[in-house]
């Protein structure tokens, strides 16, 4: 179960302080933890490193052949491959990002992300119209 009481997927965790004035976060050895873990192994897995109310940012590894299947979220998105190559399709158009690329994409948009090769990226998504502490 999450901390909202939502049973987990499986897929997606939350570990650790995910509020603070400042969140000081060391990439590379989240991603060999959630790399160690089995459930990586199904084709992604993803672990929420900072949670306000409107604002998150998800590591994500997937698996070459991983897939998130179609999808949308309310948010303004950004996607940051940080290792490997990941595409990420809408229906108008598919863009395959290698580590050190990025994209951003506006809200409500269908979207799914497979990996082409085992990949690692950060997933930022800002909500509009609301208001943080």
């Amino acid at each position: 179960m999450t901390a909202q009481g939502k049973p987990q997927s499986g897929r997606e965790h939350e570990v650790g302080i995910l509020t603070a004035p400042l969140l000081n976060l060391d990439l590379n050895r989240e991603i060999e933890q959630l790399r160690s873990e089995g459930r990586w192994q199904s084709g992604h897995t993803a672990k929420t490193l900072a949670k306000y109310s409107d604002f998150r940012v998800v590591l994500i590894v997937m698996k070459a052949g991983g897939r998130l299947e179609k999808h949308r979220t309310e948010g303004r998105i950004s996607v940051q491959t940080l290792e490997g190559k990941i595409r990420f399709s809408t229906a108008e158009r598919s863009v395959e990002l290698s580590a050190g690329q990025m994209l951003a994409l506006k809200r409500n948009l269908l979207h799914d992300v497979e990996g082409i090769l085992d990949s690692a990226f950060l997933l930022t998504i800002a909500w509009p119209g609301t208001t943080a502490p």
